[in-house]
């Protein structure tokens, strides 16, 4: 079986891992517009001073099926010896601020911080528990509505505004207004809608219906998932830069007699024929396949389909996605004066900063500061135009960092990434419109699947699930 594999992203690439090392698939060909493999994970190593760069995802939760899948991959690729943890009493897991007021307020870790006010909140957070236990749900059930009004409603504005809107702003580089609460509140909505409360849906869920993973017995953890949860991870990455990954997997797939690897293959038309193979465009010369995973970003797959599909390729352009800027700054001292993972800013500090990664506490980096400064996602254009120079970029992190962390000497070294259209947004409506794109394909029968971080969750973990399950639909076992 001969399959084509667009886009040699993390998504793209486990993909092809999975057809060829996996499935032992015939022949697979991967295409790869730009000159390297990995998309937005992208690590840039210092060896002399001993620090990297990470212009792009650097950490991985280990939780949940999707955590878990991921953890399998990196036990098949040999890589259990590359993970660097890190655990929840490091203060980097315990530590998570966000700047409101001008202030930088270290937002509750755990259930004492919970019961005690913590600025920039007015009243403990159980108090939001309790507004929703003993809330109403509105009489008219819901479809899908933003994660901004779902958090409100049912725990209070402030959660909304300081909380969920912060978070949403380092996640997705979005507003919760617009984002869906099924984006990463789906389980917690659905109960809501049920039950009348979130609390009340959980309690008699778990009475009713036992645990999650009861209720998932296809959920095999493995000896890596375990471990995680023994010694408790928060988060990890791969010695080297999260980039190891994506460079372990390409290894693999060059070692593969049945993968052909192509870079600078740009793909400008795919044509379906019925009960025949489908036609791809690469680089001006038509390719068959028998069928076609897409890993690429909607809107460019809709421009691939147009001709052809055009009630597909308008839904597929209707997932729309944010520029974000990466700054990275490199200090030979330690300049920091606070301790932990990082900080957000929620937008209605009106600041052209999403938030502050201190890279150099979560890492081990002593004696030394490393910030990752992110910039802009829905608000780009609004705060930098549409086609700012590195420089003005350098400037507005410099200038937050030294309002917000107090630090205003110039870096040793720096870095300035624009990564444009690198983050989807699920707004209102998303799940229902992936919904209708898969049906689409189905009824029209064609020879093609999705993964990627348009259509099912934009984190690490999600879109290497979202690869071996279009795999594993397309070649059940």
């Amino acid at each position: 079986m001969s399959i084509t594999v667009l886009g040699g992203g993390i998504s793209g690439l486990t993909a092809a891992y999975y057809l060829s090392i996996v499935r032992k698939t015939t022949k697979v060909n991967l295409y790869e517009a730009s000159s390297r493999f990995g998309g937005w994970i992208k690590t840039d190593i210092n060896d002399k001073e001993g620090y990297i760069f990470e212009a792009g995802p650097r950490t991985i939760r280990p939780k949940g099926l999707a955590g878990n899948n991921t953890l399998e991959l990196i036990q098949l690729l040999e890589l259990e010896n590359k993970v660097w943890p890190i655990t929840a009493h490091h203060v980097a897991a315990k530590n998570r601020m966000i700047y409101v007021k001008n202030k930088l307020c270290l937002m509750p870790s755990d259930i004492k911080g919970a019961l005690r006010i913590n600025p920039p909140f007015s009243k403990p957070l159980y108090y939001g528990a309790i507004k929703d236990f003993f809330g109403w749900k509105s009489k008219k059930r819901l479809d899908d509505e933003s994660i901004y009004s779902f958090t409100s409603r049912r725990f209070g504005k402030e959660i909304a505004d300081y909380a969920i809107s912060s978070m949403i702003c380092g996640i997705c580089a979005g507003d919760a207004k617009e984002i869906s609460v099924k984006f990463l509140m789906k389980n917690l909505f659905e109960k809501e809608q049920k039950f009348g409360s979130v609390l009340r849906g959980i309690i008699l869920d778990f009475l009713l219906n036992g645990s999650e993973r009861t209720k998932s017995p296809s959920f095999q953890p493995t000896p890596l998932y375990r471990k995680a949860q023994i010694e408790r991870w928060s988060i990890y990455t791969l010695q080297g830069g999260l980039q190891t990954l994506p460079k372990v997997l390409e290894n693999k797939l060059e070692e593969s007699e049945s993968v052909s690897l192509n870079l600078n293959s740009n793909c400008k038309k795919i044509t379906f024929e019925t009960g025949g193979p489908a036609k791809v465009m690469i680089n001006g010369i038509t390719h068959k396949a028998e069928h076609v995973i897409s890993s690429l970003p909607s809107i460019q797959l809709s421009q691939l389909v147009s001709h052809q599909h055009p009630i597909l390729s308008n839904e597929l352009k209707m997932i729309k996605c944010v520029d974000v800027a990466v700054i990275n700054l490199h200090y030979k001292k330690d300049l920091l004066d606070y301790q932990g993972f990082g900080l957000l800013v929620p937008p209605m500090e009106n600041l052209p900063i999403l938030g502050i990664i201190f890279d150099s506490c979560c890492f081990g980096m002593k004696d030394r500061t490393v910030l990752t400064i992110m910039c802009g996602g829905k608000w780009f254009e609004k705060w930098f135009g549409k086609d700012p120079n590195e420089l003005q970029l350098l400037n507005v992190a410099m200038e937050n960092v030294g309002k917000i962390l107090n630090i205003h000497e110039k870096p040793d070294n720096y870095k300035v990434n624009i990564l444009k259209d690198c983050i989807p947004q699920y707004v209102v409506g998303h799940h229902q419109r992936v919904e209708r794109i898969r049906k689409y394909i189905e009824d029209n029968k064609l020879p093609l699947s999705l993964c990627g971080a348009s259509y099912d969750g934009v984190g690490v973990n999600d879109v290497i699930l979202s690869a071996r399950l279009a795999v594993e639909k397309l070649m059940p076992v």
